[in-house]
């Protein structure tokens, strides 16, 4: 799946992949100082609304996938699962897709299977994770990491899918679209140091982009980001703006100031849309009505404009 831009600001099939477009988003704004945000798309209905919000990125996140099937985030979802996510919100986006692939669903021989099938669905690129199996939220005490060397292999064999990638598409020479993220777990584990460290090993391993997670102040996202793009100034950043974790909330501005190239918002949609489900269930319970809470509702025809329907009019899917 290749992608252009249309008139509505969505990406369409033409001449341009996902990851080139992330790309493109990213590198614009990091030409002008600022990050991109990309907030986390729990189903394709939210990606289009993402879109149409004029956002240039969204994200499919672990968590947010997990417990939207029932699970929590602790890696029991297939990989098969996440790419029927990943396609139906690249479809319904029309935006480039970075998803979690959380530790890669094995070892090295999955991990390039996983960047082959992410690319396949749609994505535009993925983050790895150096945590044990079975693995917990960035923001949990008690992880534990695997060796550098194990994610040294996880990523060298993830830049070799992606240029794989590349290659099918017929444009041999380019290094891969398709964007390889390493996420580091190393601060709340083994220290600010360590988590550098491996940041450093991991772009030199092949890493389009570090991801440090469970950095707790906005002292610590700087030192981090001078720490990389001192010897690494190409690296895109990408920093985590979960709530109600390790990091305090951090303007996006901020982030970008910095040097950070993407900003996710992983399962704030939602938080706020299940937290919406709760009080509208506790209000029907008690008044036996919808009354109280029909102005909070999406209306009939604003669910229609979404979707792009008009009744009577064959629906046309978007290509």
């Amino acid at each position: 799946m290749t992608t252009s831009t249309n008139t509505d600001g969505r990406a369409g099939r033409g001449a341009e992949s996902p990851g080139a477009a992330f790309r493109r988003v990213m590198d614009a704004a990091r030409a002008k100082g600022e990050a991109v945000a990309t907030p986390g798309a729990f189903n394709a209905l939210c990606a289009r609304a993402i879109a149409r919000h004029g956002f240039q990125a969204c994200y499919v996140s672990g968590a947010a996938t997990s417990v939207s099937a029932g699970v929590p985030d602790v890696g029991l979802l297939t990989m098969e699962h996440f790419c029927r996510v990943i396609r139906e919100v690249a479809d319904g986006s029309g935006l480039p897709v970075l998803a979690d692939a959380d530790t890669g669903f094995g070892e090295a021989e999955m991990v390039r299977r996983t960047v082959i099938e992410y690319a396949r669905a749609g994505g535009a690129g993925l983050h790895l994770e150096d945590q044990r199996f079975p693995k917990r939220c960035g923001h949990l005490d008690g992880k534990e990491l695997v060796s550098l060397d194990h994610m040294v292999e996880k990523v060298e064999w993830a830049r070799k899918a992606s240029d794989g990638v590349t290659e099918r598409r017929s444009d041999r020479g380019r290094r891969g679209d398709f964007v390889i993220c390493a996420r580091t777990d190393a601060k709340g584990v083994e220290g600010f140091d360590a988590a550098v460290a491996r940041a450093k090993a991991y772009v030199a391993a092949g890493a389009d982009m570090i991801f440090p997670e469970g950095l707790t102040s906005e002292d610590e996202f700087k030192r981090f980001a001078d720490a990389i793009l001192s010897v690494s100034s190409g690296t895109y950043l990408l920093a985590n703006m979960t709530e109600f974790g390790k990091t305090p909330l951090i303007p996006l501005a901020t982030f970008g100031a910095m040097g950070y190239a993407c900003v996710i918002y992983p399962v704030s949609l939602l938080r706020v849309a299940m937290g919406a489900v709760d009080r509208a269930l506790a209000q029907l319970k008690a008044d036996g009505s919808v009354e109280g809470f029909i102005g909070q509702m999406q209306t009939r025809q604003q669910l229609y404009d979404l979707v792009e329907y008009k009744p009577g009019v064959a629906w046309e899917c978007r290509v």
